[in-house]
C-alpha cells in the first residue's frame, strides 16, 4: 500500500512540474509565469470570461487570480470592460498583444498534446481521464470532510 502511495504521488507531482516548466519556458521571454499562463490560455479559448470564471477553470485562489489579471492587464494582455472597482464579475478582454500570446500558449498545447498524446490509444486515454476524475473527486470529498469524520 505504501508503494503505491509513494508511486502516485510521486508521479503526479512530477507531471505537475513538468507542466509548470514548460509552461514558464515557453513563456519566459514575455515575462510571464504559469497562473499568466492559464488565464491567457482561458481567455484565448473562451474570451470575455470574469475573474470568478478563471478561478474556476485554473483552479486557483481569487488572490492569485486577481495578481495575474494585474499583472497582465498592466503588461497590455488584456483589458476589463469595466470601471467598477469590483470588477470581479466583468468581462475580461484580450488585446491583439493578448490574442497573439494566447495562440501561441494554445499551439504549444497542441503540439504537446500531439506529442504525448500517441503513447495511449483512444480508448485508453477516455479510461486514464476517466479514472483520474474519480480520483480527484473522491480526493476532494476526503479533503472537504470536517476533521472529525476523518478520525
Amino acid at each position: 500500500m505504501e508503494k503505491r502511495f509513494e508511486t502516485f504521488t510521486v508521479l503526479i507531482a512530477k507531471i505537475n512540474r513538468n507542466i509548470r516548466k514548460i509552461k514558464n519556458q515557453e513563456m519566459a521571454d514575455d515575462g510571464l509565469r504559469s497562473p499568466h499562463i492559464s488565464c491567457l490560455y482561458y481567455l484565448y479559448s473562451s474570451e470575455g470570461l470574469t475573474a470568478s470564471d478563471l478561478c474556476e477553470r485554473c483552479e486557483e485562489d481569487k488572490a492569485t487570480i486577481s495578481r495575474s489579471l494585474g499583472y497582465l492587464e498592466k503588461r497590455g494582455f488584456l483589458t476589463c470592460d469595466s470601471k467598477s472597482p469590483k470588477r470581479y464579475k466583468s468581462p475580461l478582454l484580450l488585446t491583439e498583444k493578448g490574442k497573439a500570446a494566447g495562440k501561441k500558449i494554445a499551439d504549444k498545447i497542441d503540439s504537446v498534446l500531439k506529442e504525448i498524446g500517441t503513447v495511449l490509444t483512444e480508448k485508453e486515454r477516455i479510461s486514464f481521464y476517466r479514472s483520474l476524475t474519480f480520483i480527484s473527486d473522491g480526493l476532494e470529498a476526503i479533503g472537504n470532510q470536517s476533521p472529525a469524520k476523518n478520525s
